[in-house]
């Protein structure tokens, strides 16, 4: 397990070799890298960004420690200058960023990095990790929680993730997505979604008699939700109803449904309790569900209240990665910009402009130079200067998810579905083609 405190050998060698010959060749201008996708992700409408603006307290606290100097010296690959370069570093960059939970689209930077050419390549595969983790994650959660219209959703994901380090920090990012709750006990303290979880089939597997395992489950935990699905879910409802009223002061909160034809066990469970009178306690429906699950039960009629999801959000199952790239666009004042064939980029520092209707619903952005001016919201502010967090710069986390909030509801109706849609409209500045044609003129000679 990675500690907090190495997380500046969490680098690919390539980048510490880049520095160390930036370092060499007194090369200590400013460069500005820029990170971004090129194309939307085919299963997406938009891509949720997340970790942009988080990551300032990680970027704040690098330091290298004599042990971790100790280990690179072991590569034999660094020169002793060097390495006490290293043994004094600290990030004195400039950091714009866009918003956690922001609506993004292909070629708009998340976020931008200005510092000496050195420190800004340090930072390369730790930023994008980072971001990547998250943004993945939360765009995936996202769908899952549009699809379910507004019933609560649960994080059930943690024990099929790619590592803790995902299974914690994933709650952060379903927190900007919508969802409600999450079984992960950590993930769920420290990042303020509500601890949920119910019951495993063992517990019911370890009772001779399942009425008897949820008895004991509901007298300890009153008006708990119970796992139906062991053996015969419509059986155990039957069995739940009995109990229910021969016991006055038993309560259960809900059942859930974890396995077979979710929506015909959802229905006839919802008729054997309404009928019972049973009207309040509520159906929870898991078990290999994704959004496309999600909404085909609802648009069936299937009377569940709330879903949990586990492996389609934890992995992100459809699109597990985003082509994120993370570019060098101006050194020493002057644009820089890739031009192999399929990775064009832009040069320049930029600036995201998100226009509105007259209904406040986004029409479409501006990608353009930062000196630009165009109607609409500035995306980028800047969130680090001089190496530090700008006070504000990254609000509290509750303050973050309303925010998450009026963005995703801003969006174009048609994005907001879980099917491919006409995307949004995503216009290149005039100047920055123009600065990108010269730049691709110079560079090609």
């Amino acid at each position: 397990m990675i500690r907090e405190q190495d997380l500046p050998l969490l680098v690919d060698l390539y980048e510490l070799a880049m520095a160390q010959a930036y370092w060499s060749e007194g090369m200590q201008e400013r460069a500005v890298f820029s990170l971004f996708f090129r194309d939307m992700p085919e299963h997406r409408n938009f891509v949720l960004a997340c970790g942009q603006r988080n990551i300032c307290e990680v970027l704040e606290n690098l330091r290298f420690t004599d042990d971790h100097i100790s280990r690179l010296r072991q590569l034999n690959r660094f020169q002793e200058g060097f390495l006490e370069w290293l043994r004094g570093f600290r990030f004195s960059g400039t950091v714009r960023a866009m918003p956690e939970g922001t609506p993004v689209f292909p070629q708009e930077p998340l976020l931008e990095i200005e510092a000496p050419i050195a420190e800004a390549q340090l930072l390369e595969s730790l930023v994008m990790n980072y971001v990547h983790l998250e943004s993945v994650l939360a765009s995936k959660a996202v769908r899952v929680a549009l699809a379910a219209r507004g019933r609560s959703v649960a994080d059930f994901g943690l024990r099929r993730m790619h590592g803790v380090d995902a299974g914690h920090r994933s709650a952060r990012a379903y927190r900007l997505a919508g969802l409600s709750a999450t079984s992960n006990v950590l993930a769920g303290l420290d990042f303020g979604l509500e601890v949920t979880g119910t019951m495993a089939h063992s517990f019911v597997q370890a009772y001779p008699r399942e009425l008897e395992a949820f008895q004991v489950y509901a007298t300890l935990y009153p008006g708990t939700t119970l796992l139906v699905d062991t053996y015969d879910s419509r059986r155990a409802v039957r069995r739940i109803v009995e109990w229910l009223k021969s016991d006055p002061d038993a309560r259960v909160g809900a059942i859930r449904l974890d396995s077979g034809d979710l929506g015909a066990e959802a229905k006839d469970c919802r008729k054997i309790l309404d009928d019972a009178g049973y009207q309040d306690i509520k159906i929870v429906a898991s078990g290999g569900l994704d959004e496309y699950g999600i909404a085909r039960l609802l648009e069936e009629g299937a009377p569940i209240d709330a879903f949990g999801v586990g492996t389609s959000i934890g992995v992100a199952v459809d699109a597990p990665s985003l082509e994120l790239a993370y570019k060098l666009t101006q050194y020493a004042g002057e644009p820089k910009m890739k031009s192999s064939s399929g990775k064009v980029s832009y040069p320049g520092a930029k600036q995201v402009f998100r226009q509105f209707d007259s209904s406040g619903r986004v029409s479409g952005d501006i990608v353009a130079l930062s000196h630009e001016q165009h109607d609409g919201k500035p995306l980028l502010e800047v969130v680090m200067e001089n190496g530090r967090t700008v006070a504000g710069a990254v609000p509290p986390l509750d303050e973050q998810v309303r925010q998450a909030d009026a963005r995703l509801k801003a969006l174009p109706e048609r994005l907001l579905g879980i099917e491919r849609a006409e995307p949004l409209r995503v216009t290149i500045s005039e100047e920055l083609k123009t600065l990108q044609a010269e730049t691709l003129a110079r560079v090609s000679v």
